[in-house]
């Protein structure tokens, strides 16, 4: 079994300049997982940097508002909605509310450095 608590792991800031916690990493966590997790944060009137991953992601969005822009499309998003972006889009999200926007990002497979490309 492997435990943790949200609290109790780090902060540090990505290369696209999202907030993350990295919650679930077969690399970190040593177990064998197909995908990883982190939880992200987004502080008022700020945005991720346009960036592309070489694998799909899905973000499940837990607290705020804000906009998601992938590739041509953008869609507002709040607490409960559920976002899914394919291999390669371009993509960033923006905090348009008041709060911090909360979300986790789901990278299948696991999320790697060398496979992120930030415009």
């Amino acid at each position: 079994m492997l435990h943790k608590s949200i609290d109790n792991i780090p902060f540090f800031t990505a290369g696209d300049e999202t907030v993350l916690k990295e919650v679930l990493h077969p690399d970190n966590d040593k177990i064998e997982l197909g995908y990883s997790i982190a939880f992200a944060k987004i502080e008022v009137s700020k945005a991720s940097l346009a960036h592309r991953l070489k694998h799909s992601e899905t973000y499940i969005f837990l607290k705020g508002n804000g906009q998601i822009f992938i590739n041509e499309e953008v869609k507002a998003v709040q607490k409960g909605d559920i976002v899914y972006v394919p291999p390669m889009a371009n993509q960033y999200v923006e905090n348009m509310g008041n709060t911090d926007l909360e979300f986790y990002c789901i990278v299948s497979p696991a999320w790697r450095e060398e496979e992120e490309y930030v415009d």
